[in-house]
């Protein structure tokens, strides 16, 4: 090998690599987001129990609204006073968490669904099917998770 060979490689050559490299580690994180069928991805090892326990106090939870506790993939919601239900944060669609409930639904940022804040059907597409429901227990003012 003669010292001219080994600076045959352009620096067009070596900033296009790095360029080709950069993008592919951008774009394979965003494609690995969500699972194929919109299933949501697995939780961290070691979160099996993410959700149990004690959330906050009922009073803490509007009448004819809800909150998301984004920690805990978690949405409660008191479609009436007194009346509370549970539900995960996992759009159906294609995975994204549901970020807010305002006017009467639980709201997903990333394609427009909305759900009802009673039952967690869908009130508006693209997904299909409702978000799941998560078991709430309210005993005085306390809420928690079961």
């Amino acid at each position: 090998m003669t010292p001219t060979s080994s600076r045959a490689v352009s620096r067009r050559t070596v900033l296009a690599g790095a360029g080709a490299a950069t993008a592919a580690a951008v774009a394979l994180p965003a494609c690995a987001s969500y699972t194929s069928g919109g299933a949501p991805p697995p939780p961290p090892a070691g979160d099996a129990g993410a959700g149990a326990g004690q959330l906050a106090g009922a009073s803490a939870i509007p009448v004819g609204g809800g909150t998301v506790f984004a920690d805990r993939r978690l949405v409660v919601t008191q479609p009436q006073a007194g009346t509370f239900a549970g539900f995960d944060t996992t759009c159906p669609h294609q995975g994204c968490a549901v970020n807010e409930v305002v006017g009467g639904t639980i709201n997903c940022p990333c394609h427009g669904s909305r759900f009802r804040i009673a039952d967690g059907s869908v009130e508006t597409g693209p997904a299909a099917r409702g978000l799941t429901a998560r078991q709430v227990q309210v005993t005085g003012d306390s809420i928690t998770v079961t």
